[in-house]
């Protein structure tokens, strides 16, 4: 025990792990040779070889528990590591969304304050409870599927009335929520970019079509808005898009898909994500 005990505390952590491998092989092969050399002396001179291999299997044995012990104790450190910087992303990224969303929200505000439009007051009170519930579900790691859609539904309520009669807007949820949970303003960044790069980016006759299909708790979304031709040459980019695939990678890595086709004519989102965990 004496030798296995100052293997693992003094030969591997101070030799050893520096790299010094020929002087900590030496060193320990030294000690095993002292050990059975006293043990051999006190049994009265026999069986040193013996006693040698003997110490040689049981420290060769001390070593195997040893790194068994410090890889287990450094694979915990590291997904503890990894947990840590995945909250700290994921809450970079969730309050990335907030300024977003209200920023995007503000300019339908301020479309509708330029027309003087009777119905700015009406919109001023939808926006603030649209900032409630962000705020609200912000705090939470996940919401009920039933209010995430609500919201969506608010929010295009409201630009409904911003984009009036050039734009039309349809909005299908097929299935049953019941108590099905989703990450909170996971869904919302699909529905932003469609109006943004489609109705809001042209005075002519535009359509935005959201569904969104539960089926044995997974849920379906698909996004499709006409396209303008002349922003057909240009790429779909921005805050919101890019922080939500890098949510959904984070927070539903193997449980999502996403697929995003663009025409001449279109731009289609449709994201699958089994809620079932």
């Amino acid at each position: 025990m004496t030798i296995i005990w100052l293997n693992h505390f003094v030969l591997i952590p101070f030799i050893l792990d520096k790299k010094r491998y020929v002087l900590y092989g030496v060193l320990l092969f030294a000690c095993i040779f002292i050990g059975a050399y006293i043990r051999s002396v006190v049994s009265g001179g026999h069986g040193l070889s013996k006693m040698f291999f003997f110490l040689i299997y049981t420290t060769g044995a001390g070593m195997a528990v040893f790194f068994l012990r410090r890889s287990m104790h450094i694979q915990k450190k590291n997904n503890e590591k990894e947990k840590l910087q995945k909250e700290l992303e994921l809450n970079y990224l969730k309050e990335q969304v907030n300024p977003h969303f209200l920023f995007n929200s503000l300019n339908s505000i301020y479309a509708l304050s330029r027309e003087q439009s009777p119905e700015t007051p009406d919109v001023v009170m939808q926006l603030s409870e649209l900032m409630r519930y962000q705020l609200e579900s912000a705090k939470k790691d996940s919401v009920l599927l039933k209010e995430e859609l609500q919201f969506i539904e608010n929010y295009l309520l409201l630009e409904d009335k911003r984009l009036g009669k050039r734009c039309t807007i349809d909005f299908i949820i097929k299935g049953e929520a019941q108590s099905l949970k989703i990450a909170p303003m996971l869904l919302i960044p699909f529905v932003e970019n469609a109006i943004k790069h489609g109705a809001q980016s042209t005075n002519k006759p535009s359509s935005i079509d959201v569904s969104a299909t539960i089926d044995n708790k997974r849920l379906h979304l698909q996004v499709l808005n006409s396209k303008p031709v002349k922003v057909g040459q240009q790429n779909r980019t921005g805050t919101g898009l890019t922080n939500v695939k890098r949510r959904l990678n984070l927070l539903y890595p193997t449980t999502h898909t996403l697929e995003i086709d663009e025409s001449v004519k279109e731009y289609c989102v449709n994201l699958t994500i089994d809620l079932t965990v």
